[in-house]
């Protein structure tokens, strides 16, 4: 049958012991076969939804000379403002406007990595302090989301419960963006982002509600992934992907350009391990290692084991501009 909508789980039937068993089943059934669904049964106040639409939109409301004092060229650990065409996917100029706010931390002394540069502050406006409130209150709670959902792919997995988490245990690099898609300037805009896999282990996008663009690749081609109000949009990243040796499918998908007097809000929350650890892998029970495909071969986009590699080699092919001012001598080193 020809798939025209992603499945839609409940994730509060995780909780009741009679229902539970059926969630994890349908949970791995669904991201081994497509990698993507809606996630009701969250837990997250209906409020939490409008808030975060809200300061989203009194962002990029303000004055452009108050968003560009935040611009990331301004952060060697790429944080802050992003403005339209700022970003590249697959080498490609992005259609679209963002902040990008990770975990507040004290930028690291003695860099051994390339990618400790990644740790440090946040940059947010003076005049709105409401979104450094509104995106600490998501962060939070979102995190808390992701483990729930780690745990269940676990135990759906034949693993213990805890199986992921010693690598979220410390210094978990999950980050939001805050995204506007404007409409296209010109016929020449193609992607508001290009076709991509996500990086990481899983991402809970909320795209506002009544608007259009995301689309994911399944087995019959493109299908569009609309908002449903206070709903979240979830995928697997490749860490996943590679954890499980492809039983878990990290999918292609992309965002078109908005349409003429069209604007549209999209936020993702990618959770994420410490930049340090390794997702650990998983020793599948023998009827789902027979279905593992191996891990899927793109040589656009190396994989490395470690998280913070594949973070640090991501900023500087989409924030050319950041890397050139800080990492001149990384530029083009790492895909």
């Amino acid at each position: 049958m020809t798939l025209t909508q992603l499945p839609v789980l409940d994730l509060s039937l995780a909780d009741d012991p009679a229902t539970a068993e059926q969630f994890r089943e349908d949970l791995r059934r669904v991201t081994h076969e497509i990698g993507f669904f809606y996630l009701t049964g969250h837990g997250i106040p209906d409020a939490e939804f409008s808030r975060i639409i809200d300061v989203a939109q009194n962002f990029f409301a303000l004055p452009e000379d108050e968003k560009l004092a935040i611009e990331n060229t301004n952060s060697p650990h790429f944080r802050g403002y992003t403005r339209t065409g700022g970003e590249r996917t697959q080498g490609r100029v992005d259609w679209r406007e963002q902040i990008d706010i990770g975990p507040e931390r004290t930028p690291v002394a003695e860099p051994v990595n390339d990618f400790d540069h990644l740790t440090g502050p946040n940059q947010y406006p003076e005049s709105l302090p409401e979104l450094r409130e509104a995106t600490d209150s998501w962060h939070a709670q979102l995190s808390e989301v992701g483990a729930r959902l780690l745990e269940q792919w676990a135990l759906s997995l034949g693993q213990p419960g805890d199986h992921f988490a010693d690598a979220f245990a410390e210094d978990a690099e999950s980050f939001i963006k805050i995204v506007r898609y404007p409409e296209a300037e010109s016929e020449s805009v193609t992607q508001g982002v290009g076709e991509h896999r996500d990086g990481g282990t899983l991402t809970l996008l909320y795209p506002q509600p009544g608007t259009t663009g995301l689309q994911v690749l399944t087995d019959d081609g493109w299908i569009d992934a609309d908002p449903i109000e206070n709903t979240f949009v979830v995928n697997i990243g490749k860490l996943l992907e590679v954890a499980t040796n492809g039983y878990l499918k990290a999918t292609v998908h992309r965002v078109l350009p908005t349409g003429p007097g069209q604007d549209r809000i999209s936020i993702p929350f990618f959770y994420n391990p410490a930049l340090s650890a390794r997702l650990p892998e998983v020793a599948l029970p023998d009827e789902l290692a027979a279905e593992a495909r191996g891990v899927t071969d793109d040589e656009r986009d190396a994989l490395y084991a470690v998280y913070g590699e594949n973070a640090f080699a991501s900023r500087l092919r989409s924030h050319p501009n950041v890397a050139e001012k800080y990492y001149p001598e990384l530029v083009g080193a790492q895909g």
